[in-house]
């Protein structure tokens, strides 16, 4: 039950003496300290003004000099300020606990058409990058245009190396000589331009040691008559030139590199990226953009070759994983096949597998994946 008096009713206000203009003028300068007697019969209309005017005084600080509030609109500004302040200290307190949560979903960028770069990845995400409000359809001046991978890194430079320290026995020099190798394997694979041409990956191949059973025998193999069995995409990046051609030459990046000991005398590298290429058709002037999203997780080792019967310089390949989005089911001749956003989808196969997002990178990558080819639910 509310404490409200009830409504004065016709015939229930009492005579005055003064009118309401004159009351109004009283009480404000009673108000101001100044003098005067009250008149002794106040109407029910005069305490309506008293408790207006008590309410205005109360509400003096949010009030303009030149124009002072009607009907109460200082109270509501008073309330939509509290709303916003309970707003925003509830999203404080879920970026205190998921920061993805804001950094996944901040504006594109300002008005000069920039973006604000994402801080580089540390650990695994908790979940996909958000997806925004109205995505914009890529251009060839903007070809990652609504794509997470429009905040992301760039090329070579995305893949940072971690500090180097002692590990397994071996020294923070050979340390630093791994993680090196990794990123020289990383990029050769799958940022040098003539690897993206279809070139051999030469410069990769080398990182790799010759000592490690059938690898490098296999993968010379696959380059040269892939095949279901022999497919050179399981490391490489490569797209038929006579097909499609990246537009510019930025691809975006975004992962992160670890280290772990291993058995003694080993040193293990893991490496998470995804890839990003904006491509169009190779003779077409004015077609759009499509973008091929690639996912590799490697682990090489360094082994000490006073321990074992290796290659000096050389690493060892423990496992590679690889993900590929937007590009042809079941055509395994050694090259990508993106599809564009005016075909009817990628050429090959038909679709079977789940939907899955390409830019999730809280899943992880094991190698027991499901074998059927998927759609994925953007590019």
């Amino acid at each position: 039950m509310s404490n409200v008096p009830p409504p004065d009713r016709p015939g229930d206000e009492p005579s005055s003496s003064l009118s309401d203009a004159q009351w109004e003028a009283f009480l404000r300068e009673a108000a101001e300290g100044g003098g005067g007697s009250a008149p002794k019969e106040p109407s029910a209309r005069a305490r309506m003004v008293t408790r207006r005017l008590r309410e205005e005084g109360e509400a003096t600080p949010w009030r303009a000099p030149q124009s002072p509030p009607q009907g109460g609109g200082r109270t509501r500004r008073r309330r939509v300020g509290a709303v916003v302040g309970v707003l925003v200290l509830a999203a404080l307190a879920l970026v205190a606990v998921r920061p993805s949560l804001v950094t996944d979903r901040l504006p594109g960028g300002g008005d000069d058409g920039s973006v604000t770069p994402l801080a580089a990845e540390s650990a695994r995400p908790t979940g996909a990058p958000g997806v925004p409000a109205e995505a914009e359809r890529a251009t060839r001046e903007h070809p990652f245009r609504g794509s997470p991978a429009e905040r992301w890194a760039e090329g070579a430079d995305a893949i940072e190396v971690p500090q180097a320290k002692a590990l397994s026995g071996l020294s923070e020099q050979d340390v630093a000589f791994a993680l090196r190798r990794t990123k020289e394997l990383l990029v050769a694979a799958n940022l040098d331009p003539a690897v993206l041409r279809g070139e051999r990956p030469d410069e990769a191949l080398d990182v790799l040691d010759p000592k490690q059973p059938e690898l490098l025998p296999k993968l010379r193999r696959s380059l040269s008559d892939p095949d279901e069995d022999h497919d050179p995409l399981r490391l490489f990046t490569r797209f038929d030139p006579h097909e499609a051609r990246l537009v510019g030459d930025v691809v975006k990046v975004r992962g992160r590199m670890t280290l772990a000991a291993g058995e003694p005398g080993v040193v293990k590298v893991d490496a998470d990226y995804t890839f990003v290429y904006p491509l169009v058709r190779a003779n077409d002037a004015d077609g759009p953009v499509a973008r091929t999203i690639i996912r590799r997780h490697i682990t090489l080792t360094l082994n000490d070759p006073a321990r074992w019967n290796v290659t000096e310089g050389k690493l060892l390949m423990e496992k590679y994983f690889s993900e590929y989005g937007n590009t042809a089911c079941d055509v395994y001749d050694g090259y990508l096949h993106p599809g564009f956003p005016d075909d009817d989808g990628p050429g090959g196969a038909r679709p079977t597998g789940p939907l899955t997002d390409p830019y999730d990178r809280s899943r992880t990558l094991t190698g027991s994946e499901p074998g059927d080819c998927g759609q994925v639910t953007r590019t």
